[in-house]
């Protein structure tokens, strides 16, 4: 794919991702995705406008070529959802790259992005939260590594954390403190009470634990020493879903979802909810209003059923 990009075209992109990197602090797997669906833009454009393409020329891009890589993407089986990302991203390389060369961008910024439906989050209810976290305790047949599959998935459920920053923990924060510093996407920083549940099932996982720890060292370890793998997490929820006989959706994130949720329906207040999950906006936590309004209308309609 690369042969078949310009140098000039190539040393742009990288600069819009160190750009990024630099000043918007995206984590790591966010800028290579944006790499990747901007990479395969201009691969296409190489091919669509006749041979590689140089600076000036992604000055031209025009409507028409814009539709015709649309096209292309979804003729090769990209969902509405997954071609809004790619274009998303394309838009904001192509920002960067028009205030830095002075050309106008509004082709491809207006651009319209396909429509498609929101998934909304499908969170577990209390005591399928509460199975999920008991059940991944109980898949090995090594005590220490269910007290420290306790004790991540106790983390997700207790302070709402995503699977990446619970991975993050450190020696350095254990003992957990009545209040964790939480450092999000974008580098953006939140405070996290720790429930007595979480901390306990964290200290019981340290004390069973072989690995020595070190203040610099993972908190979390895998079964040679190193960093936990957040798929050997995804696979001990899997298998713990599929003996309670929960739905696919019931992964790690759905504990986080579930965190949200429950806070709700015991009357959270949404923004103390939307900072304590580190959403930048608060449409992305009213999502979890949606899911809790679905849940009272099918209540509605059972029992009130239409003639």
């Amino acid at each position: 794919m690369s042969l078949t990009i310009s140098p000039g075209a190539r040393n742009a992109l990288e600069g819009w991702i160190d750009h990024i990197r630099a000043l918007d602090g995206a984590a790591d797997n966010t800028l290579t995705a944006y790499h990747t669906d901007v990479l395969g833009f201009l691969a296409f454009m190489a091919g669509h406008l006749g041979g590689a393409q140089g600076r000036a020329a992604l000055a031209r891009v025009s409507i028409r070529d814009m539709r015709s890589w649309m096209a292309h993407e979804r003729s090769t089986g990209t969902g509405a959802r997954s071609l809004a990302r790619k274009l998303s991203a394309v838009k904001g390389f192509y920002r960067w790259l028009s205030e830095r060369d002075g050309f106008d961008a509004t082709a491809v910024l207006s651009t319209r992005s396909p429509k498609f439906t929101k998934k909304l989050p499908r969170p577990l209810a209390e005591d399928a939260a509460r199975a999920v976290i008991e059940t991944a305790g109980l898949q090995s047949t090594t005590g220490w590594v269910n007290a420290r599959d306790m004790a991540v998935v106790t983390l997700l459920y207790g302070c709402g954390l995503r699977i990446s920053e619970a991975l993050s923990l450190t020696g350095a924060d254990a003992p957990l403190p009545g209040v964790l510093r939480i450092s999000g996407k974008g580098g953006k920083e939140r405070l996290v009470p720790v429930l007595p549940a979480a901390r306990d099932a964290v200290t019981a996982y340290l004390a069973a634990c072989p690995h020595p720890q070190a203040p610099d060292a993972p908190l979390f370890r895998g079964v040679r020493g190193g960093a936990l793998n957040p798929r050997q997490l995804q696979k001990t929820v899997e298998a713990a879903r599929l003996q309670l006989g929960l739905p696919a959706s019931a992964t790690p994130h759905a504990m986080r979802h579930s965190f949200a949720t429950h806070l709700l329906n015991a009357g959270g207040d949404l923004r103390a909810i939307q900072e304590l999950l580190g959403h930048a906006s608060l449409s992305t936590t009213q999502a979890y209003t949606a899911v809790d309004t679905a849940r009272l209308m099918e209540v509605y309609d059972k029992a009130h059923p239409r003639a």
